[in-house]
């Protein structure tokens, strides 16, 4: 799990095509790296990727075919930036939401104009998960995790100030780039118990760990 605090902007250094999937090499700037181990995860853009190998300035790791069709890592090329989060401990501050890591599908920006400092975005998401966006709720984008200050249909907007704008690639965005997204878990949830469907195991297991972050009672 992660929190949608970008911890560092990185860089795409060598993309390897592997039969239908991508080994992706990325040099990691300022994240820090030395007490991570083989296995870890680390999200890309929002996506939860495995560190398979470290190099002297990041790590390696690779993309499955579905992974590049489904998210915006299929757009990615040599020099391409893109936010990193290292995953989630007991010992990190919770400063965004809970965050997994599988994006939902893709979105795209319809806009974007100064409001007041900061920039409001406006993006349009698939029907399919449009309505698990929520005014005053929380969802990613490309792994940061903001505040939905409005919605109308499958639209919604964010307000993003300077700082955030200047350390994430929000600061590259254009008119129609698509982008990650993941909408808030807790939402997805509620659905479920409100539908009356039964978890799995492993949904237990979540639910568990949202109560014991004080996300539910």
């Amino acid at each position: 799990m992660f929190t949608g605090i970008i911890q560092a902007i990185g860089r795409i250094q060598n993309l390897e095509q592997k039969g239908g999937d991508v080994r992706l090499t990325l040099d990691t700037g300022d994240l820090e790296l030395s007490e991570s181990d083989l296995g870890d995860s680390i999200a890309v853009n929002g996506v939860c990727l495995t560190a398979v190998e470290y190099t002297d300035n990041g790590f390696v790791a690779d993309v499955s075919g579905e992974t590049l069709e489904t998210t915006s890592l299929g757009f990615l090329k040599q020099g391409s930036q893109v936010n990193l989060e290292k995953a989630l401990t007991l010992n990190t501050a919770l400063g965004g939401h809970i965050v997994s890591g599988h994006v939902d599908g893709l979105g795209t920006l319809v806009s974007q104009r100064n409001d007041g400092r900061s920039i409001r975005y406006e993006f349009s998401v698939p029907q399919k998960f449009a309505h698990y966006i929520a005014e005053k709720g929380s969802v990613t984008i490309d792994g940061t995790s903001l505040t939905v200050n409005h919605v109308e249909g499958n639209h919604f907007g964010v307000n993003i100030v300077p700082h955030t704008r200047d350390n994430t690639v929000f600061k590259n965005y254009e008119i129609n780039t698509q982008v990650n997204i993941e909408v808030d878990i807790i939402a997805r949830y509620l659905e479920r118990l409100l539908t009356g469907q039964s978890a799995a195991q492993g949904d237990s297991q979540l639910l568990k760990t949202l109560s014991e972050s004080g996300f539910i009672k």
